[in-house]
């Protein structure tokens, strides 16, 4: 069972760059019998006190970290979130962004109680995380990750939607060992992080591997994004993507992506699109990309990847495709806007958290490996919403 680790309070606060009195004032534990709300929380971090769960709450908000990292036998270690695919050997770094860090923080803390009841159930090892490297052919490991998830492409593109595309994909990554969430904030749309800050993310791990996509990006994006993170899961490389293609690790899995969705077989196919005047190209582009359940802007890559556009019509379509995208999602939040109510909220969360983590907490809750408190924190809800999330609105665990 999950036990509070005080140590992890003051590490946390200092990591954060706060003093004693400036968090108490922060967290607002005030002065109280005599006692300074820094001493009160001096306290705390002693181990003397238990602090309450709002205060937690609290701490976890000024201190940009996740519930979960109050309760982990050992600080975690720096620079734990992985290698920043986003950077090319020798230049600078992507600015820091304080919401992507706590989101990978949170991330990694759930990831190992992910891993911890993997382990209590004795999961066997994933033999393919690690299992191959950058000189296997991109053809060759699109092959091996096609077998070993058991995707078909004509089921993929036989879906209604490209959102049911997606699910297809998702739950076939999902039942081979592999978490897939879609996350792009940290539970509020106050901390929303942009595609172009991060796309996706890989924790390249035998027990519990983890994919994450950032949910802000084009739905049309999601099953390359989700692949190009299974890529690295393979190579056994964990770290942050984003949308730069410069590294060769980067075009590596963009290149298995793509070839998972877009085979080889059917380069000819793109090579008649350029055959089109230019003013029906875009046209041309986005009807292919739709009947493949694949985003526009990746057959734009493709084409510029086969020589069949020069760089600068490339980067032109790539652009008019995103303009686009922002525009659309515009006018779906302004639709949104207008209707009444909107997605019902347990819908929404159990779609963001996959049915591999949905299962994993059921399973331990009812083997009494995890509270309802420490579920909640697992699930980024509150423990009143465990219930309702996992065995449905309707339905409590006692009345099944």
């Amino acid at each position: 069972m999950l036990k509070l680790n005080p140590k992890i309070l003051s590490w946390a606060r200092e990591t954060a760059g706060l003093s004693l009195p400036q968090a108490a004032q922060a967290v607002g534990i005030k002065e109280s019998r005599g006692r300074s709300g820094g001493e009160r929380l001096a306290a705390l971090e002693a181990g003397d006190e238990e602090p309450s769960r709002s205060q937690l709450v609290r701490m976890a908000r000024v201190y940009r970290r996740s519930l979960l990292v109050f309760y982990l036998d050992q600080q975690p270690t720096k620079g734990d979130r992985g290698q920043d695919f986003r950077t090319m050997p020798g230049s600078d770094p992507p600015l820091y962004d304080a919401t992507l860090d706590a989101l990978i923080r949170d991330v990694r803390g759930r990831q190992r109680i992910m891993r911890s009841l993997r382990e209590d159930a004795e999961s066997e090892h994933l033999k393919f995380v690690g299992s191959a490297n950058i000189n296997l052919p991109a053809e060759a490991l699109a092959e091996n990750i096609v077998q070993e998830i058991e995707f078909s492409l004509r089921e993929f593109r036989s879906q209604d939607s490209i959102e049911d595309a997606f699910a297809y994909l998702r739950s076939r990554i999902e039942e081979s060992g592999i978490f897939v969430l879609l996350l792009g904030n940290l539970g509020s749309h106050h901390t929303d992080i942009s595609v172009e800050t991060f796309r996706g993310y890989a924790i390249a791990d035998e027990i519990a591997p983890v994919v994450v996509v950032n949910d802000h990006d084009a739905k049309s994006a999601w099953s390359f994004t989700a692949l190009h993170e299974v890529a690295h899961l393979w190579l056994g490389t964990t770290g942050i993507s984003g949308f730069r293609p410069e590294l060769r690790i980067e075009r590596y899995c963009n290149d298995v992506a793509g070839e998972i969705l877009l085979p080889s077989r059917e380069h000819g196919d793109l090579a008649r699109l350029r055959l089109k005047p230019s003013a029906l190209l875009i046209e041309d582009i986005s009807r292919f990309a739709n009947e493949r359940k694949i985003s526009r802007a990746m057959v734009a890559y493709k084409l510029f990847q086969l020589g069949l556009v020069d760089q600068g019509t490339w980067k032109g379509l790539t652009e008019h495709f995103r303009k686009a995208w922002v525009a659309s999602k515009e006018q779906d939040a302004l639709s949104d806007e207008r209707k009444a109510g909107g997605p019902n909220y347990y819908v929404v969360r159990r779609h963001r958290l996959g049915k591999a983590l949905l299962g994993l907490v059921g399973r331990s809750l009812g083997e009494g490996l995890l509270t309802p408190t420490k579920a909640g924190l697992l699930l980024g809800v509150k423990p009143r919403n465990v219930d309702p999330l996992i065995f449905g609105e309707t339905t409590a665990r006692g009345g099944r």
